[in-house]
């Protein structure tokens, strides 16, 4: 797997590294001991899957509170996402920043979202499928969540109109003391 860090502290885009021959390719799409030797978090305890019918679904921005803060490794299986992280560590050098990357059914891509960052991602196609790995069970008392436009973070959405679940869109303004 070929490692990328991204803007945000052990934020990483992923792309598997292929062999290719006359049948296709072989990839492999997880290996806890290279996830280890990057100092990521190399424990899976869940894995979860989103269907999203519609171009311009957007789901996020969520993250767990501690103790059940999770990292998640996320991959598009069908369709196109343009997936983002938002950095929510206190006293962290990117504080506040985010990254987005589009992660296709075709280019394989993933990103490693740590402990402590919100997730949330947009659909960019019809029928789009999301697989996700995550250290850590999901806990409905820890699960917390920011507003997908709040200005503190400035994020990029290619589309302004998502299609969302009114939780997602109504959660307050962020509070810069943020999760611990």
């Amino acid at each position: 797997m070929i490692f990328t860090p991204t803007e945000l502290p052990n934020a990483y885009i992923i792309e598997p590294e292929r062999h290719e021959d006359t049948r296709g390719f072989f990839a492999r799409s997880w290996c806890a001991r290279e996830f280890q030797a990057q100092g990521l978090n190399p424990q899976l305890v869940q894995c979860s899957m989103s269907y999203n019918a519609r171009r311009g679904t957007l789901r996020g921005m969520h993250y767990q509170d501690s103790p059940f803060q999770e990292a998640k490794l996320i991959r598009c299986t069908r369709g196109a996402i343009y997936d983002v992280i938002v950095d929510l560590r206190v006293g962290s050098e990117s504080f506040t920043h985010y990254v987005g990357v589009e992660l296709t059914a075709n280019n394989r891509t993933m990103l490693y979202v740590p402990e402590g960052c919100a997730h949330g991602f947009m659909t960019l196609e019809d029928d789009t499928e999301v697989f996700y790995q995550m250290s850590q069970v999901f806990s409905p008392n820890h699960a917390r969540g920011v507003r997908w436009d709040d200005p503190a973070f400035g994020i990029a959405w290619p589309n302004l109109q998502p299609i969302m679940i009114e939780r997602d869109r109504t959660y307050p303004d962020f509070q810069p003391e943020g999760p611990a």
